[in-house]
């Protein structure tokens, strides 16, 4: 894949702050062009759309972080680290002057291609394979959607901008304007219909996007929408809301929603979603990679030996993930461009420091379908790791660390591995190699020594799985109609039959689940602070446990307005059974009673609550504002008239929130 500097060649990209002063617009709507290569010279063949849709690949899509794809699982009650969040804390987090993510420069940047492109496309000017050129068309309406996704998450109403704007204050103030957070969702799905119609039938490696992935997105995004709006129907963070912030604009006193209803508009986006899952899902029947419930342990196996013996567990360590049907985008690194990634260096050494938490893995199931504290279940207990991961959900067995288990079967130059597991480093001084919890997993860990060796690994990384179509399809289903169809029937069964020795009736599970029981430590088991039932928890349990730091757990936790209950009561993230077990004796006692949170507390770790002046010793407390970000007061000041009156302005803060700078939400 190669890669151009188009910014410095037609030079459209957008200040950072976003639509600002007439200044920032001649910076980035005005400038000439810093090389010999004009916009009309250069949009005239595939090999420039294609080079152009590259620039958006490294920032837009899903690739490894610290420790794989984990970001969105970190700092929930799937992850946690020694510190803590600050919107946990309340009255921490405040607003700001400005906010880098309040910013058009990516969505310039789109729009610029679409008015250099679309006419040249339009009265077909552009050479090359039409095939390829429809895709790179496809490719940009896909990447517009996610730039806007990206803000829809963030802030909700969000304005839509699909030109690049004249270096007028007037246009640019109107341009402003926030559109209510449903017609922000729907001109995705409309963006995400135009990339699967250009993009259909297209046999495209799965290292670019694709038909699929597309699919995929329009299935997440309206899943995202649909349930954030039945969720949070009757609260100001949905449109039409008597106390909806937008009516305080003009521009929104006749809003009204498309469907009618916001009962009708949150079932169109769920229809959205089941229809786009379906599609993908579909594909993935007989498709998914199995998981045998093996960690090979023989030293001197072949990479061949090691993916037969699990291919599930191989798939999150290999070099080409090409034959995984399962895999419908996937990100690849290179030893010889020296393109590197260090997520299996963390995940032999304490996952960057984000330990698992007691949450996680309990919410696993047994093997057998039933929940660990069922009459019968057969669960061990958690007095020892061995213990905890003995009869449970295969997914579990593999990815979760075991003192003794060994890392590294192919020897090599690895300067940063640990060939044998050891007790968990719950008291080492190294932030990222320490075990917050005590729970590590091995998820992204290659058993070769070379992919470990100071931050140099260059497996590839999974970007998206066609599972989660599945997912979508069966959630969307459940929320839409109360029930579960035979299409969603038969993902789930196939889901849960993809690991070896699992029960597949999902049914056994949801009868033998309480309620009560699973809202002491899950979060998902709360919307709007009730407890849900048990059908709605198991199917957001078989989507947290299939994603185990994958990065999906914080969207899913807003979207299901899972945060309420902690804004009286705080939550106490624990970490492996510690105190009062066989475990204490692996460690030295003086070095635990002064680093590790005292049993007073509880006898299992509390990695935030080790230090007496922690600010969350009763538990993280939630804040309803934090449900979205705050806007930038700066945006306010650049949009009002006179420069300085926040409520001439256009925009319109979001719910709970201030206008005044370094403020706390409200509420």
């Amino acid at each position: 894949m190669k890669y151009i500097h188009i910014a410095g060649i037609i030079g459209i990209i957008m200040a950072a702050g976003g639509i600002m002063s007439l200044s920032s617009c001649n910076d980035y709507l005005n400038k000439e062009p810093l090389s010999s290569v004009t916009p009309e010279q250069y949009f005239n063949d595939e090999a420039a759309l294609q080079n152009y849709a590259n620039n958006f690949y490294n920032g837009m899509l899903p690739s490894h972080g610290s420790y794989g794809g984990a970001a969105g699982d970190i700092q929930t009650d799937n992850m946690s680290a020694l510190d803590y969040d600050s919107g946990f804390v309340p009255g921490k987090r405040k607003t700001s002057l400005t906010n880098g993510n309040w910013s058009f420069s990516t969505i310039n940047s789109i729009n610029y291609f679409f008015e250099q492109v679309q006419p040249k496309y339009d009265a077909g000017a552009i050479s090359g394979s039409q095939t390829n050129i429809d895709h790179y068309m496809g490719e940009m309406h896909l990447f517009r959607a996610l730039a806007y996704y990206s803000r829809l998450v963030q802030f909700g109403d969000f304005p839509i901008i699909t030109e690049c704007l004249p270096d007028d204050w007037q246009t640019l103030t109107d341009a402003s304007r926030r559109y209510p957070r449903n017609e922000v969702a729907r001109f995705i799905i409309g963006e995400l219909d135009k990339a699967i119609e250009l993009m259909q039938g297209h046999s495209v490696a799965t290292t670019r996007v694709s038909e699929n992935v597309a699919l995929l997105y329009k299935s997440r995004i309206a899943l995202f929408e649909g349930s954030w709006l039945k969720n949070f129907s009757g609260t100001p963070f949905v449109p039409g809301d008597p106390q909806w912030p937008g009516y305080s604009k003009d521009y929104n006193k006749d809003f009204s929603f498309q469907g009618g209803s916001i009962e009708s508009e949150y079932n169109w986006f769920f229809d959205q979603a089941m229809d786009a899952g379906k599609k993908l899902g579909d594909q993935m029947i007989g498709n998914l990679t199995p998981n045998t419930g093996i960690v090979p342990q023989e030293e001197g196996m072949s990479l061949a030996e090691i993916e037969a013996a699990n291919p599930y567990l191989y798939m999150f360590a290999a070099y080409d993930l090409s034959k995984y049907k399962e895999v419908i985008l996937w990100r690849e690194y290179s030893d010889a461009l020296q393109i590197y990634n260090g997520s299996s260096v963390y995940a032999q050494s304490g996952n960057c420091g984000y330990g698992t938490t007691r949450s996680m893995v309990e919410s696993y199931l047994m093997s057998n379908g039933m929940p660990i504290y069922a009459p019968g279940s057969g669960y061990a207990g958690d007095n020892t790791i061995h213990d905890v991961r003995v009869g449970r959900d295969p997914r579990l067995v593999i990815f979760l660390k075991e003192p003794g288990q060994k890392n590294i079967l192919i020897p090599g130059n690895g300067s940063h591995t640990y060939p044998i597991e050891e007790y968990p480093r719950i008291l080492d001084g190294a932030y990222t190699v320490n075990y917050s919890t005590g729970y590590a997993l091995r998820k992204y860990n290659s058993f070769e020594s070379n992919q470990n060796n100071n931050l140099r690994c260059w497996l590839s990384y999974p970007s998206l799985r066609g599972v989660e179509a599945m997912l979508n399809y069966i959630e969307a289903c459940y929320e839409r109609t109360g029930n579960i169809d035979g299409t969603a029937d038969s993902y789930w069964r196939e889901i849960r039959s993809r690991n070896a020795g699992m029960e597949p009736d999902y049914r056994k599970t949801i009868a033998a689940t309480d309620m009560e029981r699973e809202a002491r430590l899950d979060w998902a088991a709360y919307t709007a602070g009730k407890i849900i039932d048990p059908v709605r928890f198991n199917i957001r349990r078989e989507r947290r446990n299939e994603f185990i730091a994958e990065g999906y757990r914080w969207n899913d936790i807003i979207r299901w307005r899972s945060l309420d209950q902690m804004c009286d009561k705080g939550y106490h993230i624990e970490g492996m059974h510690l105190w009062g077990t066989p475990m204490e004796e692996w460690y030295d006692h003086d070095l635990l009673v002064k680093t590790i949170s005292p049993s007073s507390l509880s006898e299992y770790i509390r990695p935030n609550e080790a230090k007496a002046n922690s600010e969350v010793m009763d538990g993280l407390k939630w804040t309803m504002a934090h449900y979205l970000n705050s806007l930038p007061i700066k945006q306010f000041m650049l949009t009002a008239p006179d420069g300085a009156t926040i409520t001439d302005s256009p925009l319109y803060q979001n719910p709970y929130w201030p206008t005044e700078v370094n403020a706390p939400a409200e509420k």
